[in-house]
């Protein structure tokens, strides 16, 4: 019987290499796949937040605003996907080797090797197209909301062409794509500062040359609120927010094909949860202490407060940390807010409280919890990355403003965006001025979108 245990022994001694080789194959492939998924499904989640920036940005606006706000939400997003394609991927990640941006082209797939059978690539290349495209595509909607209520939508569209053209992928490249940023060692996992504070920047010196809404700010100081239409609105988008930052964050593992990126990904996730918890409760407890009651669209910012915290390094820290590092962040949008309205800076949904001031505050964080970073090199790549940022979305606004102009007219704006921009309300039934009860609207003003063009088309003929 030993006899037979040992010449079993034997064989398997013998077989194991040759059982390696042959497992190879497939797993190497098997792990390609699984790569490839998670870039396709993280972005698809990362897409849905698309729905949350409408969603949230259409429950903070005014209900004269809202129709406007959701075709910008979508329009932008095409825009992103065209002009990531044209220009933008290959900016910010063909040739970049250690310097300030890649190169000018079309982008376009290249998967011969894998279709021969060789998968050393990782992933499908379109699929890490497509995840990076959702990306741009969200650093554009920050600035959406903030500059709300005032915008002309061909100029802030226009703007959008620049932002998500050149100026994202130039800068995005400097950290992900192998710039100089990156060889320095500067980390930000998913983007505080690559994707957030970039949109924040863009807003901030878009609020400012844009001004503030008519009547925002009064004589003395004195704040005038302009409460949003649509609070459950507000909060359903800040739920979609919530769900499509698990891709956000746990997409930027960009591996799922073996069990220590599963592993990882699993306690992005985990971490960016608690990290929105932390930041929600802080918001309510802070505003409570301050204010004396509490406020629902603080503690959604609360929570995207700690989503935009955790962000840069949701990999390193431990869950308790994440909770801090989130509740931070909540702790600062609550005093972010007045401090932009006593700068009299009119933040329409709170951006520049949430995704630029904690988006700095998650970037410099990161050495707290991963002992390669440095604080040195957070703040050179915040910095570097503000200033670029700064100097060139000022540049683009304001060469808009000269030439084909930014703001609406103020007969325009106390009428709303709806009517006086797109010609069509998100809620004609409770905004339309009706004459004696009969259903007609105000005449030349179509009532109901399409259906209202074509009806005043039919009565005309």
């Amino acid at each position: 019987m030993k006899r037979i245990v040992s010449l079993i022994s034997a064989a398997l001694v013998l077989l194991l290499p040759a059982l390696a080789l042959a497992e190879d194959a497939p797993v190497s492939e098997m792990s390609y796949i699984l790569n490839t998924f998670s870039f396709l499904i993280m972005g698809i989640l990362v897409m849905w937040m698309a729905a949350g920036f409408g969603m949230l940005e259409s429950g903070l606006v005014r209900s004269k605003n809202v129709a406007t706000i959701c075709l910008k939400n979508i329009s932008l997003f095409g825009i992103a996907g065209i002009l990531y394609y044209v220009v933008g991927y290959n900016l910010m990640y063909s040739g970049v080797d250690g310097g300030f941006l890649g190169s000018f082209g079309l982008w376009s797939a290249d998967d011969a090797a894998a279709l021969a059978g060789d998968y050393s690539g990782n992933y499908a290349a379109a699929s890490d197209w497509f995840f990076q495209m959702v990306f741009c595509g969200a650093a554009c909607s920050v600035v959406s909301g903030c500059v709300a209520e005032r915008i002309k939508i061909w100029s802030f569209l226009a703007f959008c062409v620049i932002l998500t053209g050149i100026i994202y992928p130039i800068q995005g490249s400097w950290g992900w794509g192998g710039g100089w940023l990156s060889e320095m060692g500067f980390a930000d996992y998913a983007g505080s500062t690559i994707v957030h504070s970039v949109g924040g920047w863009a807003a901030l010196t878009g609020a400012i040359i844009l001004g503030a809404r008519k009547g925002k700010y009064g004589k003395g100081g004195r704040i005038n609120p302009m409460p949003g239409s649509n609070i459950p609105l507000a909060t359903l988008g800040t739920f979609i927010l919530w769900m499509g930052w698990y891709g956000f964050n746990g997409g930027s593992v960009l591996a799922l094909g073996d069990a220590a990126s599963a592993i990882e990904m699993s306690n992005v996730i985990v971490n960016t949860n608690l990290a929105a918890c932390g930041g929600m409760i802080a918001a309510m407890i802070m505003v409570q202490i301050l204010y004396k009651k509490l406020d629902v669209t603080m503690s959604l910012n609360g929570a995207l407060a700690g989503l935009v915290s955790i962000t840069a390094g949701p990999a390193t820290p431990s869950l308790g940390a994440a909770v801090l590092v989130g509740a931070v962040g909540g702790v600062l949008v609550v005093l972010a807010v007045p401090f932009f309205d006593r700068l009299k800076i009119d933040d329409v949904v709170g951006a520049l409280s949430v995704h630029l001031v904690c988006g700095i505050w998650g970037t410099m964080a990161v050495p707290f919890t991963d002992s390669e970073a440095s604080f040195v090199t957070q703040f050179i790549g915040v910095a570097a990355t503000g200033a670029f940022v700064v100097i060139t979305t000022s540049v683009v606004w304001v060469t808009l403003k000269y030439t084909v102009g930014i703001r609406c007219s103020e007969e325009d704006e106390m009428r709303g965006l709806d009517v006086s921009e797109i010609g069509m309300e998100a809620y004609p039934d409770f905004q339309s001025t009706h004459i004696g009860g009969s259903g007609i609207g105000v005449p030349g003003i179509p009532t109901h979108g399409v259906a209202g063009v074509v009806a005043k088309t039919v009565e005309q003929s």
